[in-house]
């Protein structure tokens, strides 16, 4: 962690600024220590360079896992193609110049695939996970010097109010257990004039044709390393399966939604080995989480107007995002 990052954060339960106490730094950095709200009430752990703010078995333990087993697999710079990029500045409709030189926060990093783009374009990006996933991120991401990472809680930011000129989150607060409330979290740490963009998975009478929703009730009991087992037997049997049903004329598109396991053949320019890959991290993805819950589009809008956002878009972007301007004197 960058010494000088400590001013942007804060105590999730009081708000006070925070202070380093018990650390092993260098001038520049800390890799392990505690820092403590300004009235010694609250205490938090730096654990291998990344301030802990939440504990460490949590309901997004699925996650923490997934990314790292596959912690390379969806950054662009491991593929060879700008799958990742294309999706980020679809999604958040946002220009690498625009980001150049802006604090941006990345809510729910995984790896880090999207937080890899923004690091590119110049951004001093904030990558925050309330997995363990932060630690794939930080392994992935560390040669970066505008890269930091915190484990903390979307329901209890760690960070100044307006601390950053884009926040975004693509494909994360659906796995929420309280989809409105963690969305409500992001609007105050975004810059009075500046910019917020989310996705999410939409739902509709389609999405729930996907078998992912049918088994979830049995998948999500089961342990990360049994379901995992299963997932890594069954998706080379039946991913040659779903790739031949969705070639069949006029009825592949269906039959793809109804495959078990995720499919991107003829959608990602992938080789068979990264294919393979993809689809057991996604079908993985797709039966393991606690909590799964699309949105529609009315309800993105009423969020996005509660939050006292404006020149609010709300499109598919391969899943339905919602992005505008956040405005503070809006709501006051």
């Amino acid at each position: 962690m960058h010494i000088d990052f400590i001013d942007r954060l804060r105590c999730p339960r009081c708000g006070d600024a925070l202070e380093l106490e018990e650390a092993a730094s260098s001038t520049t950095t800390v890799e392990s220590g505690t820092l403590k709200c300004a009235r010694g009430a609250h205490r938090y752990p730096i654990v291998a360079g990344i301030p802990r703010f939440v504990p460490a078995e949590n309901y997004a333990n699925n996650f923490g896992w997934q990314w790292q087993k596959f912690r390379r697999t969806q950054l662009d710079s491991n593929s060879g193609h700008p799958i990742s990029a294309e999706r980020f500045w679809k999604a958040t409709g946002w220009t690498p110049a625009e980001l150049a030189g802006q604090w941006v926060l990345d809510v729910g990093c995984g790896a880090g695939r999207f937080a890899e783009i923004a690091l590119q374009a110049g951004a001093r990006l904030v990558a925050l996970d309330y997995s363990r996933a932060v630690d794939a991120a930080c392994a992935n991401l560390r040669q970066f010097t505008n890269f930091h990472a915190v484990q903390g809680d979307i329901y209890a930011l760690p960070f100044a109010l307006a601390s950053f000129r884009y926040v975004y989150s693509l494909g994360v607060l659906q796995h929420t257990p309280n989809v409105a409330a963690a969305f409500a979290a992001l609007p105050p740490v975004v810059e009075s004039g500046g910019r917020l963009a989310v996705d999410f998975y939409e739902q509709s009478w389609k999405s729930w044709l996907m078998p992912k929703y049918w088994l979830r009730p049995l998948t999500k009991r089961m342990s990360q390393q049994r379901l995992f087992t299963v997932v890594e037997k069954w998706v080379p049997r039946l991913l040659p399966v779903a790739r031949a049903l969705s070639r069949i004329p006029k009825v592949g598109g269906f039959l793809g939604r109804v495959s078990p396991v995720a499919n991107y053949y003829g959608v990602l320019p992938l080789t068979p080995r990264q294919q393979l890959e993809w689809s057991l991290l996604d079908t993985f993805d797709w039966y393991g989480p606690a909590y799964d819950n699309p949105q529609t589009a009315a309800t993105l809008r009423t969020w996005a107007s509660e939050a006292g956002m404006r020149g609010v878009e709300i499109e598919k972007a391969g899943h339905l995002v919602v992005r505008g301007i956040v405005e503070h004197a809006a709501r006051d």
